[in-house]
């Protein structure tokens, strides 16, 4: 499939990336934008979703890198959480291939569910804690999460973003900023090793693929710098409509 010919669809593409840049630097899944954009263009769902980790690749390390710089995320803090995400990825790439998908997509609604209405009913959910927290993360917590969150990226990965980040702050007492740069440092892992599978099962498109990834990464770059410019009072009612439009989105798809 050629679409470098044409037109409309460079411009869909492009434009499409730079929205889902924006909102996956901040909260997460701007997947919910660029994979409906890939199979309106007649791509099949293996190789769509192949090339948009691609494309993620290049948002998620944009993002990553803006929110290192500001000196929000430490690796060598996070090296545990980093191997056991990248070892569930992996884990969850290849199952995905080997098991009927269909019962997670009836679960994925009512988890995404559950999700929006603790975020709206517990109002600790998204406010940064009074007292940051004084000891490092728990090792056991951070191999645990990377396992869980890793595999479930690699397996299906709607949500992932807003779930790293209300399990961030639940597990080790981050704040808000910094549970948005563990958790695209953690997605980019995640994708980083996804994409590896999908390589090797031929179910990448290069040139879509990079040029989707460009306009998420100019989308990433301001998405970050306009959550750590603007804060929480920016990334709140921007996160709540992005988790009730996963959740709307997902329960659409397998139960209506």
């Amino acid at each position: 499939m050629d679409i470098m010919t044409n037109a409309d669809s460079w411009l869909l593409l492009a434009g499409v990336g730079l929205i889902a840049g924006f909102i996956d630097a901040v909260v997460g899944g701007g997947g919910l934008l660029s994979i409906p954009a890939l199979l309106t263009l007649g791509m099949p769902p293996h190789l769509a979703l192949g090339t948009n980790k691609l494309a993620a690749c290049f948002g998620s390390s944009t993002a990553t890198y803006t929110y290192y710089k500001k000196h929000l995320l430490q690796p060598g803090l996070w090296r545990s959480c980093f191997i056991s995400t990248a070892i569930g990825a992996l884990g969850g790439s290849v199952l995905v291939y080997l098991v009927d998908t269909h019962w997670l997509e009836k679960l994925l609604p009512l988890l995404i569910i559950t999700m929006a209405l603790y975020s709206l009913v517990n109002k600790q959910a998204l406010q940064d804690p009074v007292t940051p927290a004084q000891k490092p993360p728990k090792r056991t917590h951070k191999i645990w999460q990377g396992l869980i969150l890793g595999g479930y990226d690699g397996f299906a990965g709607p949500g992932i973003g807003a779930i790293w980040i209300v399990s961030a702050k639940a597990l080790h007492k981050l704040s808000f900023l910094k549970s948005c740069a563990l958790s695209r440092a953690m997605t980019f892992t995640s994708n980083t090793t996804a994409l590896m599978v999908f390589l090797l099962l031929g179910q990448v498109d290069w040139a879509i693929g990079i040029l989707l990834g460009v306009s998420m990464m100019l989308g990433s770059f301001i998405g970050a710098h306009s959550a750590i410019r603007f804060g929480l009072p920016f990334i709140r009612p921007l996160f709540i409509t992005m988790v009730v439009a996963i959740a709307l989105h997902l329960t659409w798809n397998a139960w209506l």
